[in-house]
């Protein structure tokens, strides 16, 4: 018998390859040539990803974590794609990342979205799908968005810090009233700069531990608010000259006016100047169906803050201080229709009226004419 063995080659064991796990992405798009489409729902930790095909079949599914290297190292590997996510905290360094991986992005307004806000299932999973499909049939469904640019983000900062500080006061100036008047003790009025001052000599000796203190949290917020102020002129005088085209209109100060440019950034994004006012939420809600159109309030959509500065500004137009011009007498003559909320509709349609002036201003650059109108008619 020979001392020599047989050395057989082994055989490779018969592999279920449906038992498999995933492969990456990078395999699994490798067959993939048809054109992508993927929804992003963005997390604070954790964002999850759904990716399409040209037949809206689902090619992967999975989470990363939410940062911009993560971002970044995922998207190098995606071929080109239609990229949906929502409006949100992360959405600005997101879209940005996403775009400089050669993607076509879409930052959406979810809110408009009744498929994503208003769904009984809804989660991260659901809504990732979701925008990655109606990415994929018609991108106006999802109501896109433009973010501002990164110089006017950091100058608009600088006025929504300003803003807190001066609800910050407020709220301790309400604060100093409500803890004096059980005592049986009205202080008088005042402006927000001299209350304290003012109101120092009428606190009750028993409560003046507990004020004190207070008191000299609004003066020191007040100083404050009052170098933002300096800093606001600043800009204006500096970076953002064409804010003082739009101080011709008698209510619209430095804040104003710049709180205007820096939230629209681009006045060329909008078609005609009547679209401004629609997008700051300033137009009437419509909830129309056959004969039944009723008279509904104004949607406030858009940015909040600049919606509120504007209402000021024709608080001040309507007001006893407000110079004759054409949106006075106009604003006027709709508070003069009577009604419950004569005064209030009155307020909101100078609010939108004023901002399409503006807008038309700021493109334009004309010398404001505050009663151009009426001598129009006049002629």
């Amino acid at each position: 018998m020979s001392s020599r063995t047989t050395c057989r080659k082994k055989e490779r064991p018969i592999v279920d390859k449906t038992s498999q796990p995933r492969t990456n992405l990078k395999l699994k798009l490798r067959n993939v040539c048809t054109s992508l489409t993927v929804g992003i729902d963005l997390g604070n930790r954790k964002s999850h990803i759904c990716v399409l095909d040209a037949e809206g079949n689902i090619v992967c599914e999975e989470s990363i974590v939410t940062s911009p290297r993560s971002f970044e190292e995922y998207f190098r590997k995606l071929p080109r794609a239609v990229v949906a996510l929502e409006v949100g905290m992360h959405s600005r360094w997101a879209s940005r990342v996403i775009k400089a991986c050669n993607h076509d992005v879409i930052v959406a307004n979810a809110g408009k979205v009744k498929l994503i806000f208003s769904n009984d299932g809804k989660n991260d999973v659901v809504d990732a799908r979701s925008l990655a499909r109606l990415a994929r049939v018609d991108q106006k469904l999802l109501c896109p968005i433009q973010h501002r640019s990164e110089d006017a983000q950091a100058a608009l900062s600088v006025l929504r810090a300003r803003d807190a500080l001066v609800r910050a006061r407020t709220r301790i100036i309400n604060c100093v009233r409500g803890l004096v008047k059980p005592t049986g003790v009205r202080l008088p009025a005042s402006n927000a700069e001299g209350f304290p001052s003012r109101v120092n000599d009428h606190i009750p000796p028993a409560l003046r531990p507990a004020v004190a203190l207070l008191l000299e949290q609004i003066q020191f917020v007040s100083d404050t608010i009052s170098v933002y102020d300096q800093y606001v002129d600043h800009m204006v005088a500096t970076r953002f000259k064409q804010a003082r085209v739009l101080q011709q209109v008698p209510g619209v100060g430095s804040l104003t006016s710049l709180a205007f440019i820096l939230t629209l950034d681009d006045p060329w994004r909008f078609p005609t100047s009547r679209q401004v006012g629609c997008y700051l939420g300033l137009r009437p809600r419509q909830d129309q169906s056959g004969e039944r159109d009723p008279q509904l309030g104004i949607s406030k959509g858009g940015d909040e803050f600049l919606r509120r500065l504007l209402v000021n500004s024709a608080h001040y137009i309507l007001g006893h201080f407000g110079p004759d011009c054409d949106l006075r007498r106009w604003g006027l003559r709709i508070a003069a229709r009577g009604g419950r909320r004569a005064k209030k509709r009155a307020i909101a349609a100078v609010a939108r009226k004023l901002s399409v002036l503006l807008h038309r201003l700021w493109i334009t650059g004309e010398v404001y004419d505050p009663l151009y109108n009426s001598r129009a008619a006049a002629a």
